[in-house]
């Protein structure tokens, strides 16, 4: 089964030490399109879209979704952080079903640490919310940042795969309970 989490959605903005975590508002369409047409974030991503066509395409108010949480520095969109049901199907799934983790950060934005900050705050809310949930995460193996930020939560490898024209590694976190 893929598609939203069955959670209560929105939630409340969720603060960290430097960041908010926040539903998607209009005057967040300019970092989309900048997200999905940067060639540094396409790399990692399967490939970067042609920014008219992202202009053309793009909803006044993108990714206003069950599961999407803008990462919002200093008033600002910096990024998303994603929770989506995952096929047991799919490659990297392990065979399992559960939630999947995403995450993707503006190349300015990279280095900082701010993608650990938010995934964590992320799955910590997810573990009140859906408690005993297994999380999984998929990331190019070529991705060092983001195999280092999956080693910090505690994601451990299940598989690689081919996909996208490169090896994937796909890692999966027990269970958890909010820390709270």
């Amino acid at each position: 089964m893929t598609g939203p989490l069955p959670v209560a959605w929105p939630p409340a903005p969720i603060g960290t030490a430097r960041l908010v975590l926040r539903t998607s508002e209009a005057r967040d369409r300019a970092a989309f399109v900048e997200l999905f047409a940067s060639p540094e974030v396409g790399t990692h991503i399967g490939g970067s879209r042609p920014r008219e066509e992202l202009e053309g395409a793009m909803p006044e108010v993108p990714g206003r979704r069950p599961g999407l949480f803008v990462v919002d520095l200093d008033g600002a969109m910096i990024g998303v952080i994603t929770l989506d049901r995952r096929d047991a199907k799919r490659p990297g799934a392990g065979g399992t079903g559960g939630v999947e983790l995403g995450f993707m950060l503006l190349p300015e934005a990279w280095g900082h640490g701010y993608a650990a900050e938010a995934c964590a705050a992320v799955l910590d809310w997810l573990a009140g919310e859906l408690p005993g949930e297994p999380v999984a995460l998929r990331t190019r193996t070529a991705n060092g940042r983001a195999m280092r930020l999956a080693a910090k939560p505690g994601f451990t490898e299940v598989e690689r795969f081919e996909e996208y024209g490169a090896e994937q590694w796909s890692g999966l976190r027990s269970p958890a309970v909010p820390s709270g």
